[in-house]
């Protein structure tokens, strides 16, 4: 009997020579993938188009703007920095519509959004017929910065509005409030106040995210209401907090029209009223400063900017993510 000898074929190895300059070639992209390409910049064409030209261009042509002389009337002239110059140290009514903003988000915001917050609290102690509430309390938000709310406001508080109507039922003559200085401020904040929807439905979603068995170990440790507050809803509640305190310090800067329709269009009395956009849009479509106008946009634009970056680098002192502070 003859040995059987078996033979395994060895792998044959197959060496790819190098391209030249010790590269290899990349792969080729697939006919479909370059037909799927543009078939989406097609698709993207119209967004780009929209991004260019009415945002990015006119950000970029209001820049330059803010450099020019610049009317509605005739060809503007490159003054550098005269109109920012001008602002800070000549014009007067800018630092007081500046004053008047301030004043306005300073004190506005706070209340808004306390207010906001005690209703939240409120509407989450189970009531019946929550989400008609809700829908309720959320409609001044879509309506506060209406013309007609504010035309409505301005006769509210009108020296023979409803107000003073409610007073003198009790021997209160009350006084003109919007045509008052001391007062006309006063009853815009109340109206900002007013809008309290949008914060108050933000609020009410984080309530309903915070596990109910934290306050019922609380409970158990004998903590009073007050205590669950503090040690519990307000440091959850904390980056809701931050989120509705950005928004609402960014929507105040930019309040237009409650100041337009219950001052007249003019700021007053006594320019008390007058605020930062109000004053941009006298100057642009009024006294047709249009370059002055847009060096105001940008400065409205830095400052609101500069303050939400502040908040951002603030909110690790306070605000409470989870295990972090």
């Amino acid at each position: 009997m003859s040995d059987s000898v078996s033979v395994t074929p060895k792998r044959m190895l197959v060496s790819i020579p190098p391209q030249p300059g010790g590269r290899r070639r990349a792969p080729r992209v697939s006919a479909h993938r370059r037909r799927e390409a543009r078939t989406a910049y097609v698709f993207l064409a119209p967004w780009f188009l929209g991004l260019f030209a009415i945002t990015v261009g006119p950000i970029l042509a209001s820049l330059y703007l803010s450099f020019t002389d610049f009317s509605l009337l005739e060809e503007g002239t490159w003054v550098g920095l005269d109109n920012y110059t001008k602002m800070f140290t000549e014009d007067t009514r800018f630092i007081t519509s500046l004053k008047v903003t301030t004043i306005y988000v300073v004190v506005s915001v706070p209340l808004q959004l306390a207010f906001a917050l005690g209703l939240a609290l409120a509407l989450d102690r189970g009531l019946r017929g929550l989400p008609f509430y809700r829908s309720v309390y959320y409609l001044p938000s879509l309506l506060g910065g209406s013309v007609a709310i504010a035309i409505l406001w301005r006769k509210l508080f009108g020296a023979d509005g409803l107000v003073n109507s409610l007073l003198a039922l009790v021997g209160i003559d009350g006084p003109g409030w919007v045509s008052d200085p001391d007062t006309a401020l006063g009853t815009l904040i109340l109206l900002h106040v007013w809008t309290f929807g949008a914060p108050m439905v933000i609020f009410l979603a984080g309530l309903r995210q915070i596990p109910q068995s934290y306050y019922e170990a609380a409970s158990v440790d004998g903590a009073t209401r007050w205590r669950q507050f503090r040690s519990i809803t307000l440091p959850l509640l904390t980056p809701i907090i931050f989120f509705n305190l950005v928004l609402e310090v960014i929507k105040s800067f930019q309040s237009f029209t409650q100041s337009f329709i219950v001052s007249g269009g003019n700021g007053g009395p006594v320019d008390s009223t007058l605020f930062y956009t109000l004053y941009l849009y006298l100057k642009g479509f009024k006294s047709y400063e249009m370059g002055y106008a847009a060096a105001m946009a940008w400065v409205l634009l830095l400052i609101i900017a500069g303050l939400t970056g502040v908040n951002f680098l603030a909110s690790k002192y306070w605000v409470f993510y989870g295990d972090t502070k």
